[in-house]
């Protein structure tokens, strides 16, 4: 992580550059992968090359319209962001739900092309740091999947790992009991469909949620298969879950390579699996990074901070 410093002394236009509740600097954040903090008389932009150089540019060139015109746009702020490679297409990258008008845009050039593999690839592993949209995404385009009737079902998978904390006895019946671990999945399907519509799926078998263990002897055709927490998976889970994609479906793995809950003595499949594999025609490897955080601001600084902390191995959890 590098810094650059720009010198500035007018409070003011700091405020102007920010923005109304610091909204600027939010897209600025998330666009091009930088951190921006008004320390004393000069602004301090950190980040990693070519990161850094393209984030001190827009800067430089926003605090200069703003002294022009004495107020910044959202239409500035764009143009300038767009002119720094930090820019998407939001129209070609939407992903439709076909639920009342929805739809669900990447929010970095990072998620775009995340996006786009999948429209490309059968088969995608996606690896970034909590945040960043790998599941949120998969779910949105497993939606709009089925209901372009690409697909015929959904179905979402997690390993029943426990993160670093034993839960143990659980009462209920099986999807009780699952239930934690499955849970963020369920959100994220809950959160672009109705409750009813989601309940609906379910009891027909069209979304089904189900721990790793059970996927074990099923061939599934015309399915879209996600695989969330990969890198909870043994090298053996991996390959019994890559196998049981059939005629027509599509497999889209997301986990992040520093949150293993695995035995230290036990070889995380999706490293495993993205080396063996991403030679192969139909198989995509999209890696994700802290610019692509689109949580709450801090969400990136607590990773960064665990990342330094630790030797660039987080324990950050989603």
């Amino acid at each position: 992580m590098s810094t650059a410093t720009i010198p500035i002394s007018d409070a003011d236009l700091v405020r102007t550059l920010f923005g109304a509740q610091d909204a600027h600097l939010r897209r600025l954040r998330e666009a091009l992968g930088v951190r921006i903090v008004h320390r004393g008389d000069a602004l301090l932009i950190e980040g990693e090359e070519p990161d850094l150089e393209q984030g001190r540019k827009a800067v430089e060139e926003l605090l200069s319209v703003a002294r022009r015109q004495g107020v910044l746009h959202d239409e500035d702020v764009s143009s300038v962001i767009g002119r720094s490679g930090g820019d998407i297409d939001a129209t070609s990258s939407a992903i439709d739900l076909f639920e009342k008008a929805r739809s669900i845009r990447p929010r970095t050039p990072g998620q775009a092309r995340y996006v786009d593999a999948i429209r490309e690839h059968d088969v995608v592993m996606c690896t970034g740091p909590a945040g960043c949209g790998k599941t949120y995404l998969a779910v949105a385009m497993a939606v709009n999947a089925m209901r372009q009737e690409q697909v015929r079902k959904i179905v979402l998978v997690r390993p029943a790992v426990e993160a670093g904390e034993k839960l143990g006895f659980l009462p209920g019946d099986l999807l009780a009991k699952v239930n934690p671990f499955l849970r963020p999945l369920l959100d994220a399907m809950n959160d672009m469909l109705n409750f009813e519509q989601v309940r609906r799926y379910m009891e027909s078998d069209v979304v089904e949620i189900v721990p790793l263990a059970f996927m074990r002897g099923r061939t599934l055709n015309d399915t879209f298969i996600i695989l969330d927490e990969a890198q909870n998976t043994t090298i053996t889970q991996m390959k019994m879950f890559l196998t049981r994609m059939g005629e027509g479906s599509k497999v889209v793995v997301t986990g992040d390579r520093t949150q293993s809950d695995l035995p230290e003595n036990v070889a995380s499949g999706l490293a495993d699996a993205i080396q063996r594999l991403s030679h192969i025609e139909g198989v995509a490897v999209v890696e994700l990074t802290g610019r692509d955080i689109v949580r709450h601001r801090l969400v990136r600084e607590i990773v960064d901070a665990y990342e330094k902390g630790s030797g660039g191995r987080s324990s950050a959890r989603r």
